[in-house]
């Protein structure tokens, strides 16, 4: 079992790439906590996964809930060893068109939200070091494109993020990693909300898998099986560094 005796914290585990994270890590040994704004669907993945698993009710953004999640986990489980950040929004505008408060949003979710967690939850992984911190970003974070300026911005801010992590873990020798994993277009309810609201969602979907030299969408597990990587023990060299899983876009 890859990450057993491991516990870990998903933000965002109510649905998409966070879901399928949660069941790779449960299925794989770890205990989980289960977070989202959507408490009833984290709670309908924890109930699936059984007994170690739990949900809880975090809105990202929000400090203070930050710590009680966090302090709650511990409470939980005894422990915490590994935090998935997989919440996310994004707003398809360009950076005139997009409004200041939409601007505001998607960065408040996307970088503010995985700083608290490792601002808060350091505290709580360094007793039980070795720890692991993946951020999910984006293809997005390394290349741009001209109508998602505040997602790009937001996720190219967590991709340093989580290298400044793990600089600061590794000078304080903390025995905790953090690193960013960056998807494509990945089927999940985010991509598919995007598809159904650009017209034809054929052909949207046919032009998003166009641009992906291997001619297709990702699939959760895909990215899951990255972070479920990262989260183990087979990683203990790997920090401060991006995984990108991209299908062979940023290979052009």
């Amino acid at each position: 079992m890859r990450a057993a005796n491991k516990v870990a914290l998903i933000t965002g585990g109510a649905s998409g790439l966070g879901k399928a994270t949660a069941f790779i890590l449960a299925r794989e040994g770890a205990k989980v906590a289960v977070t989202d704004r959507n408490l009833k669907g984290a709670r309908e993945v924890a109930e699936e996964i059984g007994k170690n698993a739990i949900a809880l009710d975090l809105d990202v953004t929000n400090e203070q809930q930050w710590i009680a999640a966090l302090d709650t986990t511990v409470a939980a489980f005894g422990k915490l060893n590994v935090m998935v950040h997989s919440a996310g929004v994004g707003v398809l505008k360009n950076v005139e068109d997009i409004s200041v408060e939409e601007w505001r949003f998607v960065h408040s979710v996307n970088l503010d939200g995985p700083f608290l967690g490792i601002k808060h939850g350091l505290s709580r992984m360094r007793p039980h070091a070795p720890g692991s911190i993946i951020i999910i970003s984006s293809v997005s974070g390394i290349i741009a494109g001209h109508n998602m300026s505040a997602y790009n911005t937001s996720k190219a801010g967590a991709r340093m993020l989580a290298k400044t992590a793990a600089l600061h873990c590794a000078k304080r020798g903390y025995d905790i990693r953090c690193n960013s994993v960056h998807p494509t277009f990945i089927d999940t309810p985010m991509v598919q909300s995007m598809i159904l609201s650009g017209g034809d969602p054929a052909q949207v979907r046919k032009k998003l898998e166009s641009q992906v030299p291997l001619g297709r969408l990702g699939e959760p597990d895909d990215v899951a099986n990255c972070i479920l990587y990262l989260a183990s023990d087979e990683s203990k060299f790997v920090t401060g560094t991006e995984f990108v899983l991209d299908g062979g876009i940023t290979a052009q």
